[in-house]
């Protein structure tokens, strides 16, 4: 399998690039999520990847395999999508309605290839369904069609998966197992895949890195915890998952705000003076309290069985989440509590955004 090497990328469509100066480095056998809200350039990185546009600056490798170049310094080079030995794996499958499972997992072999009834077979087994060989896409379900598609893109043993929000039609059960598995079948294989999401949970809990993207540049890339527990800015801190932003004081390694002293994580401190101090809703524990005493007063509790979010006012009006393990009785609103901190926070400039 092939590494991916993005490197100096431009890219757009006319006007203004829609991506600006973007590098990405994708191990061989290793799992990528492109993590981004509508908008960010998501979806003209995968058409450059894929060979659906051309950049106007910059390289895409695959290996040691240029794929296209462009730009000063740059040969001006681009290899066609069909040349490129890459699947895709589009959102809601995008099967020919008029051919059975067969043929359209075989549609991208070639005719008078060697073994190919065996190789469609084969790639059938791998995603569970060799008994809907003669199916319709019509007489599949979502989930299957998804299958169905993910065989089709690995039938001609790619170097590179590209995986574009696939589970995104599909409901939240079917999504979460889908994804599991696909993620155990490419680990099996060792295959290279980039998988394109809007879904922070999904990229976190799918992908063995990481590229947040925000207005045509990847702003960080890490590991799935690295980026939850050390977000290298206020936007991605934000992007990533529930947040606890409040303002404070630092001084050395502790911020004083509305919670009391809160030590900063090693290495993040934004230096003494006014700041952002971020934590997340399960840094926090909510105790029963008196009025005197109470960190905050409970003003809405919101059940998800696994746990509960209380939403907690501060004698400074901010209200903050808290999150409570679905073990535990959650206090209810109108309840006065004590809000206490659990770990380190990570600070940002005051100016952030």
């Amino acid at each position: 399998m092939s590494s991916v090497e993005v490197r100096e990328l431009t890219a757009g469509y006319g006007g203004a690039p829609v991506l600006e100066d973007l590098d990405l480095t994708v191990p061989s056998g290793s799992l990528a999520a492109v993590l981004g809200p509508s908008g960010s350039g998501k979806t003209t990185l995968l058409r450059i990847l894929a060979g659906f546009l051309r950049p106007s600056v910059g390289t895409i490798t695959f290996g040691d395999r240029l794929m296209a170049g462009a730009g000063p310094g740059h040969p001006h080079a681009f290899v066609p999508p069909e040349k490129r030995r890459l699947g895709i794996v589009p959102q809601e499958g995008a099967l020919f309605p008029h051919l059975d499972v067969t043929a359209n997992v075989g549609f991208g072999l070639p005719r008078d290839l060697r073994g190919r009834s065996e190789r469609i077979d084969t790639v059938l087994e791998m995603v569970g369904m060799r008994e809907y060989a003669h199916a319709r896409p019509h007489d599949l379900s979502g989930g299957q069609q998804q299958r169905v598609a993910l065989a089709r893109a690995l039938a001609p043993e790619p170097e590179l998966v590209l995986l574009d929000e696939p589970f995104t039609a599909l409901d939240a059960g079917l999504r979460e197992r889908l994804r599991a598995e696909v993620r155990e079948l490419l680990v099996e294989l060792g295959t290279t895949a980039i998988l394109i999401t809007h879904d922070q949970e999904e990229a976190l809990s799918t992908a063995d890195l990481v590229a947040v993207m925000r207005d045509g540049q990847i702003v960080q890339t890490g590991t799935p915890a690295e980026i939850y527990g050390t977000p290298a800015d206020l936007g991605v801190a934000r992007f990533v998952g529930d947040v606890v932003e409040l303002r404070g004081h630092m001084r050395g390694d502790v911020v004083t705000c509305p919670l009391g002293d809160v030590v900063v994580q090693p290495g993040s401190a934004a230096g003494d003076g006014e700041v952002v101090v971020v934590l997340r809703p399960e840094q926090l524990r909510a105790s029963p309290a008196d009025q005197d005493s109470a960190t905050g007063v409970v003003r809405e509790a919101s059940y998800y069985g696994h746990d509960s979010m209380l939403r907690v006012e501060l004698p400074d009006g901010s209200v903050i989440p808290v999150r409570i393990p679905g073990g535990e009785r959650a206090p209810r609103p109108g309840d006065a509590v004590t809000v206490s901190v659990n770990g380190y926070g990570r600070t940002f400039p005051a100016d952030s955004r």
